[in-house]
């Protein structure tokens, strides 16, 4: 199964967060890496705290994982990575999501597919549209072009 996910930090080492999180994707059992976007800065969003800017980026991955495993090596990877969670949107060492597995549409109480913030999410679709230049990602049957085109982007800056 293919999967789409969405990586991003603004604790410590940015750009030492973001190579440990892939390098730590890359060796999932059954998974390699097919695709990445650019990397971006972008201002925190929808957060109570002050914080600093993130790095977000998106990846393409190909997996024998099934998506709620796929979630939970994820979370783990986080946790490995020193992500502690202590206020909703709060500053982060990583965060990976889950946004889109081929084949897989759900709503549960620990998994939604597609996740459910692609759509308002500037730091979301513009890497994404890396990935899936038209804003149209076929394999997950996932047009994200009227809302990429309407969504405020001014936020979002290519890093380096």
């Amino acid at each position: 199964m293919k999967a789409v996910l969405g990586l991003g930090t603004n604790l410590g080492d940015r750009e030492g967060n973001m190579a440990a999180a892939l390098d730590a994707l890359e060796k999932l059992p059954c998974t390699r890496l097919l695709a990445m976007s650019n990397m971006y800065e972008t201002a925190p969003f929808d957060v109570v705290s002050a914080q600093a800017d993130y790095l977000n980026r998106c990846v393409l991955l190909e997996t024998g994982l099934e998506a709620q495993a796929l979630l939970g090596r994820c979370l783990g990877i986080e946790t490995e990575l020193g992500r502690v969670r202590t206020e909703y949107h709060g500053a982060r060492t990583i965060d990976i999501d889950l946004l889109l597995c081929q084949g897989v549409e759900c709503r549960t109480e620990t998994l939604t597919l597609p996740h459910p913030g692609i759509l308002q999410r500037a730091f979301v679709m513009v890497p994404l549209s890396d990935l899936f230049p038209g804003c149209q990602a076929p394999l997950f049957g996932f047009d994200f072009g009227e809302a990429y085109r309407a969504v405020d982007k001014s936020t979002v800056r290519l890093y380096k």
